[in-house]
């Protein structure tokens, strides 16, 4: 298939986005990379595709390698349409934040199941130059492979939080403490900026997608904390993630076989653009996405 190269061992159909560290898993065998085009460009780093407890499972840099991309640099739009080229059905967001409030600590995990978004420049549908779509996205969690990851972390014993709000910002700067005081008043649980629009693009890609939230720090709301330091972030990050590589290795056998799931169908009656109105481009960029739920049309090639 143009723009990617099979791998041995079957497909991938579990995606991991998160740092370049993540895919250091002991246990993952048969590791390759897999360099992917996209109609949207090229995703934020080669594909690392392995096999973890039997499973065949997708790795991506969410920043790249060397953290070389700020959050709004990610081409969000080619690194979920990558995952669905090469199988994946279900994503697993593996993302350090912030807590805004006191329970949620710095070392915690939290699954959320909401999301708030205040990003402003990003591309954040697949479905535009002629093709409207409109997606349920109420719950944009998979409740399901968010169950999952719960239930992994609980069994590790991690100090881990199911349920909460992630709220989204562009950044890359941090939040400042007014901005900060108001999202406490909000009653959002955590912050971050990474996850919209990859949430909302993995539901009109039609796949299962969840978070796992990584607490490195309390924002700068905390009045008895330090300040906010990338130094500090990232000495509780690496404890933090070498636990999210054990909840990975203990949550993947879990997802054998893939369940049933509406997000998987989150495209049934969603296009309102007339079959017949949609131009021959937009309906051949957008054939890996929307092949399910439009018929071919008569002469097309």
């Amino acid at each position: 298939m143009k723009g990617h190269r099979r791998q041995s061992g079957g497909q991938p159909s579990i995606g991991v986005i998160g740092g370049s560290g993540l895919y250091d898993i002991e246990g993952l065998t048969a590791v390759r990379e897999v360099r992917v085009r996209t109609p949207f460009g090229s995703p934020s780093d080669a594909i690392t595709v392995g096999t973890l407890e039997g499973m065949r499972v997708a790795f991506l840099s969410r920043h790249g390698r060397g953290h070389r991309l700020n959050p709004s640099q990610i081409n969000y739009r080619a690194n979920i349409y990558a995952l669905k080229s090469l199988g994946v059905s279900r994503v697993i967001s593996v993302s350090a934040v912030g807590s805004m409030k006191e329970s949620i600590e710095p070392g915690d995990v939290v699954i959320p199941d909401q999301f708030v978004d205040l990003t402003k420049r990003r591309a954040a549908t697949f479905f535009e130059g002629g093709m409207v779509a409109h997606v349920a996205f109420g719950e944009p969690v998979c409740a399901g492979l968010a169950q999952v990851l719960a239930s992994s972390g609980e069994k590790l014993g991690a100090s881990l939080h199911r349920g909460g709000t992630y709220l989204c910002i562009e950044g890359p700067q941090f939040s400042t403490k007014g901005e900060s005081q108001v999202y406490r008043q909000w009653g959002l649980d955590v912050i971050g900026m990474t996850n919209m629009p990859e949430a909302k693009l993995a539901r009109e890609a039609e796949l299962c997608y969840a978070t796992m939230a990584l607490v490195t720090d309390y924002d700068c709301w905390h009045q008895t904390e330090h300040a906010v330091t990338v130094e500090a972030i990232l000495t509780t990050l690496h404890h933090t993630v070498a636990l999210a590589k054990r909840i990975l290795q203990t949550a993947v056998p879990s997802l054998v076989p893939a369940p049933a799931c509406s997000c998987q169908r989150a495209l049934d009656n969603a296009v309102v653009t007339d079959p017949g109105s949609i131009p021959r481009a937009v309906r051949k960029k957008l054939s890996l996405l929307t092949r399910r739920v439009l018929a071919p049309r008569k002469g097309a090639h």
